[in-house]
Parts: structure tokens; sequence; C-alpha cells
């Protein structure tokens, strides 16, 4: 644990130089332009100046997922999903369907299945590495517009932006810097060079994804799909991630005790688990400390710092949902708190890319009520 930690937090500081560099640059490309132009009045360019930056980070969000997909599209992958920010493009059963759907860490996503694997590999690079390429050969072309304008005019300062921003995402994405939380593609190219198994890992967590597309639930995928890795294994972060796949599986299957000693385990072994699967994991492990013994001591253990910092930030995800109403309806038995957390999670349940995911929370949550003698999670659903 001590040592995730250490390396996330070495990994930050290139990244925060990267985003530091970036805003600097953005700012002296302003400051030039209105130089140029001989304006003395700053607070309007100034204000001018925060649209241009978020509309050139969204245009290259786009950019990056796109490359993610053009590359995929070319080596083999199949189209799974396509998300910008919490806007979510899903193949439901061959049918493209609109959801919405936030994971802490991330500004988008795009998911593709994967060829079948030839002597234990696939084509990742280019798949991996198709964001960061597209944000930097836009860049290239932005930058090329750039000097088609006049020096202080408007499309100009805004073609910089996008050659500033395009040129920080092929850094931030491409480089492997580890944030702790989450995994970025260069990490997983170095990840899977340096350990073979980590592509089959990569592979299967695809395959998860398509498979949930497909409308199945993780309980009934192949069980060769979820063999949990050996502890030194797991020091690579996708194939510790196949511990957490195990572990939702369990969840699923409703095999409570073997789920929480397996999360135990992996919490303790997989020095490679990201944030956001660590956190997530304790966020089940909370919740079966409330339908089990429901100690308040150990629910208070489980709920660190570090973990409501993640509770906060994944706040409108199903399962964590889930686990705040069983927390708030057994331990803490504020019934009107519950009701709240339930009326937040039908919420996010309706827009949810995944409903079979759903169905296997909606379980979830009928047991807790049914430990608390409420009358039903299903019941309420159909009121």
């Amino acid at each position: 644990m001590k040592n995730t930690k250490q390396r996330a937090s070495s990994g930050q500081w290139p990244g925060f130089l990267v985003y530091m560099l970036s805003g600097a640059a953005c700012a002296l490309v302003f400051m030039h332009s209105m130089t140029v132009r001989g304006q003395t009045d700053t607070l309007l360019p100034l204000l001018l100046m925060i649209p241009f930056l978020l509309a050139s980070m969204v245009i290259q969000t786009i950019l990056h997922e796109g490359g993610h997909l053009l590359f995929g599209a070319l080596t083999g992958y199949r189209f799974i999903s396509f998300r910008i920010f919490q806007f979510m493009w899903v193949m439901e059963k061959g049918k493209l369907r609109f959801r919405r759907m936030h994971l802490a860490g991330t500004a988008g996503q795009c998911l593709m299945g994967p060829p079948d694997l030839k002597n234990g590999t696939i084509p990742f690079r280019l798949y991996n590495y198709g964001g960061a390429i597209l944000n930097l050969a836009s860049a290239i072309v932005f930058l090329a517009l750039s000097f088609l304008c006049a020096p202080a005019s408007l499309l100009r300062v805004f073609l910089l932006f996008l050659t500033i921003i395009g040129v920080s995402f092929a850094l931030l994405n491409g480089l492997p810097l580890p944030s702790g939380d989450v995994t970025n593609d260069g990490q997983n190219v170095q990840d899977m060079s340096r350990h073979p198994e980590a592509v089959r890992a990569f592979w299967i967590s695809m395959k998860v994804n398509e498979a949930l597309s497909k409308g199945m639930r993780t309980r009934d995928m192949p069980a060769e799909w979820f063999t949990v890795p050996s502890p030194d294994a797991m020091n690579s972060p996708l194939t510790a991630f196949l511990g957490a796949l195990a572990c939702s599986r369990l969840m699923d299957e409703e095999k409570f005790q073997e789920a929480d000693a397996l999360m135990e385990r992996t919490l303790s072994e997989a020095s490679g688990l990201t944030g956001l699967h660590r956190g997530l994991m304790v966020c089940d492990r909370m919740y079966l400390e409330a339908i089990g013994e429901n100690r308040p001591e150990q629910l208070k253990a489980l709920r660190s710092k570090e973990q409501e910092k993640m509770i906060k930030s994944m706040a409108s995800y199903p399962s964590v949902l889930r686990t705040q109403y069983a927390c708030a309806l057994l331990s803490d038995r504020d019934p009107e708190k519950a009701a709240e957390f339930r009326r937040q999670f039908e919420k996010a349940a309706a827009v949810y890319p995944f409903p079979q995911e759903i169905e296997s929370e909606r379980a979830l949550i009928a047991l807790a009520d049914e430990k608390a003698g409420h009358p039903g999670a299903q019941t309420e659903q159909e009121g």
C-alpha cells in the first residue's frame, strides 16, 4: 500500500509540471496577443481566456478518444462505447444508446472489444497510443493553421491554445505517469511491454466490457476470465485489476464470505491496484459489513479519509450509492438519509450504460432491505 502511494506521488509531479507549463504557455500567448493589439484593458481578454481554454480541452478530449477509436478499428478492435466527460454512447445488444456515467480521474474513455489472442498477445500499442498520436498530430495542424491568421487575431490565439493543449494531452497520456487513481495509456503500454501476463489481463478486461455491452452479468461470463493472479503478478496494475474483477463476480454470485476474504487479501497483496479500484472494493466491504455483523468500529476503519474522498468523487456511481444506502439504513438507522440515497440511485440507474449491473445492484439493495425489515427494493421500484 505504501509503495503504491509512493509511486503515485512520484508520477504526479511530472503531470503537475505539464499542467503548469501549458497554463503558463496559454497565458503568454494571450498576453502577446494583447501587446500586439496595443490593448491596455486586461479584464475582458482574461475572461475570454477561460472559455478558450475550456473549449480547447473539450476538443482535444474528443480528438483523444477519437484517436483510440480510429487506431483501434485499424488494428481489429470492435466499438463498445465512447464517453466524453459523463456523456456516453454505448453499443447495447447491437444498438447505439445514449447514456451517462461519471468515472473519477477520466475526462473520457473509448472502449472497444479486442481481437482474439494470438500466441498470447494482441496489437495493444496503437490502440493505447492512438489518443496521444491524434492529440499530437492535431496540434501540428492547429499550429500550421495559426500562421495563416493575423498575429493579433483571436482565431490565432484559439488555434495556439488548441496546439498547447494538444501537446500537453499527448504528454500526459503518452508518458507512463501513474496518478494512483487510474492508469494512463502510456502506463498500460509499459505494463504490457514488461509483463506478458498483463496483455492477457488487458484482453480480459476488454472482453468483460464487451460482454457487459451484450447484456451479460459477470456471474454468467466464462469462469476462466476471473482467475485470481498470484500476489507477485498483481504488482502490475492491469493484472491486479483481474483480482478486482474476481471480487466483483463473487459479489454478483452473492458468495459474500468468499468475496470479503478475497477483497481483504487483494487489498493487502495487490500493490498494483489503482486507487479507484481499491476504493470501490472497500465500498463493497463496507456494504458486506453493514448487512453482516454491522460493527461500528469496523465501518469506521473502512471509512477512512481517503475512502471518503473516493466516495465523494464517485458519488453518482451505482455501487457507491448502494453501499451508502445500506450503511444509512442498517448502520446509521436513518430512513430519511437512506431514502435520499435510494432516490439518487434510481436517478443514476435510469441513465447507466449497463442495465445488467443495475439488476445486480438492485438485488444487493433488496438484501439490505430484507435485513432492515424494509418493504423491499422491488416494491419501491414498482411503485
